[in-house]
């Protein structure tokens, strides 16, 4: 679809085009939901300037600070979110990338620690890589990285001065030549224009990763994006819908801000077109309990993978 058609579908009627955003997820994706849970590995204080996150160190937001956790400890995370449903599982550290030669052999024994005692999928989303890297977490049990753009090339800036745009696509391509699965997404509700979600779309099209997830600005005190309205759930729902159509065969997964921006049209997301989801926590919200998703899922007739 050129840019033109993704243009148009901004303003169907809602309804029609979460009808046509279903039928081609059941095309593609059937009844199943796919899901992932993530810990918080490395927390705080990270170098870079990125407005929406409480992490940054350029920020003031009040967030649990410490280092990166040992292998058993991210165990203990992965075995709940086993227990929990999730068939994937993340490792996620604050930071531009992992330093060091002891944190990256932290990161080797935990992957192939979860790789002998879960039956887990393993992701991790741990910043820049170089090819290098990315091999070797590779042969070290990784399946899928997690390196999400965050929006538009030209509305970037905007959010971060510290690395930029391309910097993120350069990672992404080097985890695709690193034969890992590429899990690439979005972040919305920080001021871009629809016309920023639409580039973002083509692009991400163009760049074919495995999953995309979309995020939605839950607004931390302490963070330049503090004030900022959240986006109305009608509003999230035609981003949903027009990014499963312009993405087709695509996992698409409603992450972090959906509990606190759907509210109670959270169920809405799969008939606008998800197939994924993460249970439980994100890096530095609560989310709601695993038990209330699945039945979620359930009671819509879908099947959780």
């Amino acid at each position: 679809m050129i840019k033109g058609g993704i243009e148009k579908l901004v303003g169907e009627d809602l309804y029609d085009l979460m009808y046509k955003a279903n039928r081609v997820r059941e095309k593609y994706h059937g009844n199943k939901i796919k899901t992932c849970s993530i810990v918080n590995a490395k927390s705080g204080r990270c170098g870079e300037d990125c407005r929406f996150c409480a992490q940054s160190g350029h920020n003031s937001a009040d967030v649990s600070v410490y280092e990166l956790m040992d292998p058993e400890k991210i165990l203990v995370s992965a075995k709940d979110a086993e227990k929990n449903g999730a068939g994937r599982f993340g490792i996620v550290t604050s930071g531009c990338e992992i330093s060091g030669k002891e944190e990256w052999e932290i990161i080797y024994a935990a992957i192939k620690l979860l790789r002998l005692e879960t039956s887990l999928k393993i992701d991790a989303s741990l910043g820049t890589l170089d090819i290098g890297r990315a091999k070797a977490l590779k042969e070290a049990g990784l399946t899928r990285y997690h390196h999400n753009l965050e929006t538009s090339p030209l509305y970037f800036p905007n959010i971060c001065s510290t690395h930029s745009f391309n910097d993120r696509i350069s990672t992404a391509r080097v985890v695709k030549e690193a034969g890992l699965e590429l899990c690439c997404g979005a972040l919305f509700g920080m001021g871009e224009k629809w016309d920023d979600r639409i580039d973002l779309a083509v692009i991400l099209k163009d760049l074919r990763p495995d999953s995309v997830p979309l995020n939605f600005l839950n607004p931390i005190k302490g963070t330049p994006l503090e004030a900022i309205q959240p986006l109305p759930p009608r509003e999230i729902l035609r981003i949903i819908a027009i990014y499963r159509i312009v993405l087709e065969d695509i996992d698409i997964s409603i992450c972090g801000g959906r509990e606190k921006n759907l509210r109670d049209l959270q169920s809405w997301m799969f008939y606008a077109g998800a197939n994924a989801t993460m249970l439980g926590n994100y890096l530095t919200t609560i989310g709601r309990a695993a038990e209330d998703d699945r039945r979620m899922i359930e009671d819509l007739g879908l099947k959780l993978l």
